[in-house]
């Protein structure tokens, strides 16, 4: 019984000891913000239902949501440089807050369209800050590991969020509002409450997006993240268009999606702590080359069950690239620019969450085949490319002090 005990503290503190405890703040945090993440995946359904928007006057909605998206994560990034990383997070979860419960009470175009435009810039600017905040308190041997935890905690919150989101909304779409803003505001308070700023001094170093932009490492992962982006994006865009374009039901798509959740929450932390030991950079190559192959596998697919094998496929491609990201910019950042480097690297999912639908839909104009073997390519590409990169990226990592927060 002692073995058996023993064996399973060195278990769990293989998975989640060594962390400090305002890691453990943002990840309890992160988690209950994403249980409450209802309204976002239901947003066009409320437009049209709810509000009787026609389809035209919801596509300029979410349009207008998508520009202050693209925008968001730039201005995230430089105020968590600029002000900090804990007041940056905090204040996007209220002004998140407010602007849920605004836009569940504006019942005319003029006001849902400013709130739409408010929700674009603050939803999802508390990720430069939680990428920053994470690289100062997390040593660089263990910001895989972290990460990995960070994204569990979003899946499994999100996982949950869009079952209970999808029965609420039975009963009426006021419900959805509440609780993401409930969710929100306990999210900032207990960043404010109880993580610390972890921000360099101000005026220990000199620096803005100038130097982001001049570093050709960082553009060069920059460009390549918005590949396999534009790649990984596809499962929620055209995926379900190319699906039901076989004349399978929409819960083929559902089905074979849920595959994605469930492997994500069940494998992904027996071996977020194994793929930690690797190097980060060539870890998430492999992870990308798996994701194009998975995709690229759906063109041999018209089975319900045969998608659900592809999706398993590029699925296990996406628990390997877990963590592996953010432990790259981590790397990349000098630690007082850890804000805007993040900005960066949010914008370009930002830029490939608008290319996605717009290429996508025109490579499955031209046939499922042209779509997916395109879109494998392009992961595969974007795999090649990071491999090309990660001898500089594991040099420059190297030549800064490993300890948290240090400056490089």
């Amino acid at each position: 019984m002692t073995s058996l005990a023993a064996r399973r503290r060195s278990f769990l503190h293989a998975k989640i000891g060594g962390l400090p405890r305002p890691f453990w703040v943002l990840f309890s945090g992160t988690f209950v913000n994403r249980l409450g993440t209802m309204v976002e995946p239901f947003i066009g359904v409320y437009l049209t239902q709810a509000r009787g928007m026609s389809l035209a006057a919801a596509g300029v909605v979410l349009a207008v949501f998508g520009m202050g998206s693209l925008v968001s994560q730039l201005v995230a990034g430089w105020l968590a440089d600029r002000i900090g990383r804990r007041a940056t997070l905090a204040g996007a979860m209220v002004a998140t807050a407010a602007g849920m419960l605004a836009l569940g009470y504006s019942t005319s175009l003029p006001a849902i369209v400013a709130v739409m435009a408010l929700l674009g810039l603050v939803l999802d600017a508390y990720r430069p800050a939680s990428q920053a905040l994470v690289a100062d308190l997390i040593p660089a041997h263990d910001r895989p590991r972290a990460f990995g935890l960070l994204f569990w905690a979003i899946n499994l919150g999100f996982a949950v969020a869009m079952v209970a989101g999808g029965w609420l909304a039975q009963d009426g779409f006021l419900w959805l509002f509440w609780i993401d803003a409930l969710t929100s505001l306990i999210f900032g308070l207990l960043v404010w409450r109880a993580v610390p700023e972890t921000r360099p001094a101000a005026g220990q170093r000199p620096g803005g997006f100038r130097d982001v932009l001049g570093d050709r490492l960082m553009l060069a992962f920059v460009v390549i993240s918005l590949l396999y982006t534009f790649v990984y994006l596809q499962a929620f865009t055209t995926l379900p268009l190319a699906i039901t374009g076989q004349g399978l039901p929409t819960s083929a798509y559902g089905l074979a999606l849920a595959v994605n959740g469930v492997l994500i929450v069940v494998v992904q932390p027996l071996v977020s702590d194994r793929l930690a030991r690797y190097d980060p950079g060539r870890t998430l190559a492999a992870g990308m080359a798996v994701v194009g192959v998975g995709f690229g596998l759906m063109a041999l697919a018209t089975t319900t069950t045969v998608y659900a094998a592809t999706v398993a496929v590029w699925t296990l491609g996406e628990v390997m690239t877990a963590g592996m990201a953010g432990a790259v910019v981590a790397a990349l950042a000098p630690a007082h620019l850890r804000g805007r480097y993040n900005g960066v690297y949010g914008f370009a999912w930002s830029v490939g969450g608008l290319l996605a639908p717009l290429i996508g839909t025109r490579l499955l104009a031209a046939g499922q085949v042209t779509l997916w073997t395109v879109v494998g390519a392009a992961g595969v590409l974007g795999a090649l490319g990071q491999l090309a990169i990660s001898p500089a990226i594991r040099h420059r990592s190297a030549a800064r002090p490993s300890a948290a927060g240090s400056e490089g």
